[in-house]
């Protein structure tokens, strides 16, 4: 009885940790990398952790990607993930895995503190902890080509919009995509995206202002009409006074072609 009764405290036991120990390698805020469920790369198998499949109803985005490239050259772009959960900076509830078959990825100046190379491994790029918090979902990343010579580079991009309870459920969405760059003259750049499109503009902001708190500038600007349209009247004035102040007896017709008619009138006589 006792041995029986070890046994099974001993496979509950190994039970919570191994399901404490998956969900800590596969929801993790601090950012993801590598073969974290035997599925392969997480940019190229997707976020099957928060749940088997992508989700269409996530819009991930991918913009400033260039058709091609120039060996060495920096490119900046920016991942974005619409749709999902509400985000919330008070909770984990965005990040993203990233690939390249070829060249460096890195943050863009500025957002340092948003990722990181996952395991020192310049090829791939993930949200950091506090990356996992931004209010938009959005991070700036910089990749770096690769030296003359390589060819076509791929880029994978995996994507997650989750609820923040740190809990891997069916209210997590993800979604991935991929991208091809070219070897070449610069040739412009495109956007990127997966998803249904199904995207919610977001609210209009207010960016009025009152007229009572413009201060100088709206004064100034008042004065600069009033003083345009004292220069229009006095410009109809004067031709009012010039077309009609100088006949007594105007008829409807110009001084000048009373004069044409008063000397046609002595020529008759």
């Amino acid at each position: 009885m006792t041995s029986t009764v070890l046994t099974v405290r001993k496979v509950l036991a190994i039970t919570i940790v191994a399901v404490l120990t998956a969900g800590g390698s596969q929801a993790n805020p601090t950012g993801i990398g590598g073969d974290a469920n035997n599925e392969g790369d997480v940019s190229l198998a997707g976020c099957t952790c928060h749940s088997e499949e992508p989700d269409n109803s996530v819009t991930l985005i991918l913009t400033e990607v260039p058709y091609r490239y120039q060996p060495g050259e920096p490119y900046e772009m920016v991942i974005q993930i619409i749709g999902g959960p509400d985000a919330d900076t008070a909770s984990h509830t965005g990040g993203f895995s990233m690939r390249a078959s070829d060249g460096f990825l890195s943050a863009s100046v500025g957002f340092e503190d948003l990722m990181y190379n996952w395991e020192d491994d310049p090829s791939t790029l993930t949200h950091s902890n506090s990356g996992s918090k931004t209010s938009d979902r959005t991070w700036h990343i910089t990749w770096t080509a690769p030296e003359e010579g390589t060819g076509v580079v791929t880029i994978w991009l995996a994507g997650n919009s989750v609820n923040g309870d740190g809990i891997p459920s069916q209210l997590d969405r993800w979604n991935r995509l991929s991208a091809s760059i070219d070897e070449g003259d610069f040739g412009g750049v495109r956007t990127v995206f997966v998803g249904n499109g199904d995207i919610e503009p977001p609210a209009p902001v207010e960016e009025g202002v009152d007229l009572h708190h413009m201060g100088a500038g709206m004064r100034a600007h008042w004065l600069g009409l009033l003083g345009f349209a004292a220069v229009v009247i006095v410009i109809i004035f004067c031709g009012l006074m010039l077309r009609y102040g100088f006949s007594r007896h105007y008829e409807g017709r110009s001084n000048l072609l009373r004069l044409r008619i008063k000397h046609q009138r002595r020529g008759d006589q």
